[in-house]
């Protein structure tokens, strides 16, 4: 597997631990951009300044504190802050499987691939077993003093853990309280039929990121000399509610 494993551990699943290395499964390649002095072109750097005094703040006189209420503080010392850390362990503990369907999509954040540490039949059995049955295990993990929840789930012939928001941290699509609107059986067989029509097998390779591909070219213009012109953006109004079956109704025409 091609990068260099950030963290070793075992998976426990009762009185079995299997070993495994994490690799991330995702990078972003973006432009990156620094914050210069237009004049001279030097890198800026960022300094702590009170807001009240308005002088610079040294790092030996900086504090962290969380607000109790407008304007009043309660400060943390380093050391206590170590004391909510996580004890350091390196256990996956699978705790319970659920179906991989059951899993809402909204609590997905991170994902990492697992691969053997050491030659082990246990991890191609579980692998097996998770696509078998189409399950994930929800479990728990500490990396780097920081507690995990994540679901260990299969990739091909290999492991996948993604980490999982907790339970509050996802809001509800209730707490939207959007209205009831009635759907005549036309909008749904109009509406059925222009995605029978785009449906596809998922293929991401297809597409890439629009602004990323604009920004590099924008850069190897101005790198190679050339002016850019400042075009206006187009805005697009939004389809009237009494339009838009006339609207699917040509969308569905044109992929026809």
């Amino acid at each position: 597997m091609a990068g260099r494993a950030i963290w070793k551990g075992y998976i426990h699943l009762g009185g079995v631990d299997v070993p495994v290395k994490l690799h991330t499964a995702v990078r972003e390649e973006r432009v990156q951009f620094h914050l210069l002095h237009r004049r001279d072109q030097v890198k800026l750097k960022q300094q702590m300044v009170c807001a009240h005094e308005n002088v610079p703040v040294p790092a030996e006189e900086q504090a962290r504190g969380v607000e109790l209420e407008e304007g009043r503080y309660l400060l943390v010392d380093p050391e206590e802050l170590d004391q909510a850390d996580p004890e350091e362990s390196r256990l996956i503990e699978v705790h319970e499987f659920v179906k991989n369907g059951e899993i809402d999509p909204v609590f997905l954040e991170r994902a990492y691939y697992l691969e053997p540490d050491a030659p082990s039949k246990g991890y191609s059995a579980l692998v097996g077993a998770l696509g078998e049955m189409d399950v994930a295990g929800i479990c728990t993990w500490a990396m780097r003093k920081r507690s995990y929840l994540g679901a260990l789930q299969t990739s091909g012939r290999s492991l996948r853990l993604c980490t999982l928001r907790y339970a509050d941290e996802v809001l509800s699509v209730a707490s939207l309280e959007m209205p009831e609107t009635p759907l005549a059986e036309k909008e749904l067989r109009i509406g059925t039929e222009l995605i029978n029509q785009l449906t596809a097998p998922f293929q991401p390779q297809k597409f890439e990121d629009e602004h990323q591909k604009k920004l590099r070219q924008l850069i190897d213009r101005k790198a190679r000399g050339e002016k850019i012109a400042i075009l206006r953006p187009r805005r697009l109004k939004p389809t009237a509610s009494d339009k838009l079956l006339h609207a699917l109704e040509a969308s569905l025409k044109k992929v026809a």
